[in-house]
């Protein structure tokens, strides 16, 4: 008997404490896109050093050029994808209010005609699970699911966002966990 799908698509996934070690340890994705063949997503809290401007050559805004690049997983570290707070032609929909797009041209359009209170964030690299893989890992245990909202998404103190969801939610494990030392060896 199968069993009926169900897509993670506009939710966040969080490190259950079972990722030490990997890249993965303390991120918070967002699930772009999730069907029968596999999933993508972006973490949203690996800010990189660089800035879009040191990374990619063309010409292009003041305000692009300056803005920081997120490391949006370990797959295609060259693969660039942004997230915008208003989708636009020829992006697809995470979820109400928010679009994921690939093309550099589009980014670029954008940021030369920025509505008010637009907000844009550019990933390089992706996270992607092949057919069932992260529904193992979520089986597993690895993962710890959480509603997406823009205001997530776009949080300004990314480097606090795993614990602050964490610390959001009613179960005492969660809490417990947001506030264990990043090396347990440590304790």
């Amino acid at each position: 008997m199968a069993t009926g799908f169900k897509s993670l698509q506009g939710q966040l996934l969080l490190d259950g404490g079972n990722l030490t070690g990997s890249f993965f340890q303390r991120t918070v994705v967002l699930i772009c896109q999730h069907d029968r063949e596999g999933a993508f997503g972006l973490v949203l809290n690996r800010k990189s050093d660089g800035k879009v401007g040191e990374l990619i050559v063309a010409d292009m805004p003041d305000a692009l050029r300056d803005q920081a690049v997120y490391l949006g997983g370990p797959v295609q570290a060259s693969a660039l994808s942004y997230l915008q707070s208003e989708s636009g032609e020829g992006e697809s929909q995470v979820f109400s209010s928010v679009g994921l797009g690939h093309s550099l041209e589009t980014l670029i359009e954008l940021s030369e005609t920025p509505t008010v209170g637009q907000q844009l964030r550019v990933f390089a690299g992706y996270s992607g699970w092949a057919p069932g893989q992260l529904e193992d890992e979520l089986k597993r245990g690895a993962w710890v699911t959480h509603p997406a909202s823009i205001e997530l998404v776009f949080h300004r103190e990314t480097d606090r966002l795993w614990r602050e969801i964490l610390l959001s939610r009613r179960e005492w494990q969660y809490r417990l966990l947001a506030d264990a030392p990043e090396d347990i060896a440590a304790n």
